[in-house]
């Protein structure tokens, strides 16, 4: 390494685009070796938890879904799943499918998303969306294709595709007749086959050669793939009912971050999100999705960070696919929604959001009203891990001058996060080496 790139260096990206939020890296190097990576947030804590203290225990699916505008539905559902079981309330399975398949939307247009407008521009050598769409308008009016089909169906059951207004604990105001879902059949029919090239096109990307061992965890069902509802399980052994998250799991603070760090106690940093999710049930997608993951050169698990985007487009497919199988099976429920009479008790649930298990906890008093509230996000839960990657992957690559590493670090991140909005200032990369 010569003088230069061994000397104290300072890089900043004051306005990273494709990344949601506010944040910092910084990066200490001594002799070669990466001592210390941070990852910095320090956007102003939004306090959702202590907002709900006193709420009506019908608010929460409501209130929690303005967290984020992309994947609304994740915490509509957790929140609910949550609520019933504080009230001892099990819906009926009309209810849960037509749950599914309102997931089943929000995965499709959230990855979409993610993967060609936010993620794709870094394998493809392009600063942003538009100017994929200067050059390769047709790829962009593909990944438009697949995040319309999402958002169509969000809107059809959900009432609108930004902060769904149907739902409520115990179910749905009101169920779509048969009608209104036979009529996405047709654009989903077509966005299947747009997912499968996805598919296709993202597995041929050239990938960082990057590996990393954290413990994945994930939901895990009976007999599916996970997106709405099971069991929280690890490839070293963890297997927990909601009830028992927080027995297991642990969340920090630490100085440099507002954001919550979070552990496996007595086991240390974990990674759920899409990679867990589909190494912990290859075994649970269709013959269709596990065919093209293998053709676009997956294994049955996948510890490659960089080919997240592959593993977001299998998925999508599989959603697809999934939503597909839903709507021919479709049987609208009656009544829409369960009773749920309010009592004193605690009740936990969880879901899959597209970048990973999110947890709901909420203690209710006799009249229903919110006394405790705990939500778990998937960023909390990686933040660890992303921090553990960076570190390895910065001293993988010091011989990179100041502009090339700042790049680096910037795909790097997206890696991990596919629920972004449009944001900016998100990451200021600080590098300091010594010899």
């Amino acid at each position: 390494m010569d003088a230069e790139r061994s000397a104290a260096r300072r890089l900043s990206v004051q306005a990273l685009a494709r990344v949601e939020g506010e944040g910092a890296m910084h990066v200490q190097v001594r002799g070669g070796k990466v001592e210390e990576a941070r990852l910095e947030i320090y956007e102003p804590p939004r306090f959702f938890e202590a907002l709900l203290r006193g709420r009506a225990f019908t608010e929460p699916p409501d209130i929690t879904s303005r967290i984020c505008g992309i994947c609304p539905v994740a915490y509509q559902i957790s929140a609910a799943h949550a609520i019933e079981a504080a009230c001892g309330v099990t819906v009926d399975d009309n209810v849960r499918a037509l749950r599914r398949l309102l997931y089943c939307g929000e995965w499709i247009q959230s990855h979409a998303l993610h993967i060609y407008l936010l993620h794709a521009p870094d394998f493809l050598g392009v600063e942003s969306a538009l100017a994929l769409a200067r050059t390769a308008p047709e790829v962009v009016q593909q990944g438009l294709t697949l995040k319309k089909a999402g958002n169509d169906l969000m809107t059809v059951i959900g009432g609108r595709a930004v902060h769904p207004v149907n739902t409520k604990v115990g179910g749905f105001h009101r169920a779509p007749d048969r009608a209104e879902l036979l009529a996405l059949v047709e654009p989903l029919e077509r966005a299947l086959e747009v997912a499968e090239e996805t598919v296709r096109w993202v597995g041929a990307f050239d990938f960082p050669d990057f590996r990393h061992e954290h413990e994945y965890v994930a939901l895990r069902d009976a007999d599916r793939y996970p997106i709405e509802g099971g069991r929280l399980v690890s490839d070293r052994g963890l297997d927990i009912g909601p009830e028992a998250f927080e027995e297991h799991v642990e969340e920090l603070h630490v100085e440099h971050s507002t954001a919550l760090h979070a552990v496996l106690r007595g086991r240390g940093t974990y990674m759920t999100g899409p990679l867990a999710r589909y190494s912990l049930n290859f075994d649970r997608l269709s013959d269709r999705a596990r065919e093209a993951a293998l053709a676009a050169g997956l294994g049955e698990t996948c510890r490659n960070p960089f080919q997240s985007i592959v593993v977001r487009a299998v998925e999508t497919l599989y959603a697809v696919e999934e939503a597909l199988r839903l709507i021919d099976a479709y049987r609208p429920p009656d009544p829409p929604a369960a009773a749920v009479t309010p009592r004193a008790g605690r009740g936990s649930g969880w879901s899959e959001a597209p970048r990973g298990v999110l947890y709901h906890r909420y203690t209710l008093a006799a009249d229903g009203t919110v006394e405790d509230a705990v939500i778990t996000p998937p960023t909390s839960q990686n933040q660890r891990a992303v921090e553990a990657d960076l570190a390895r992957f910065v001293e993988a690559h010091l011989e990179l001058d100041d502009a090339a590493l700042t790049h680096k670090c910037e795909q790097a991140i997206r890696n991990y996060d596919p629920c972004i909005s449009c944001s900016t200032h998100f990451l200021t990369l600080d590098v300091e080496r010594s010899a």
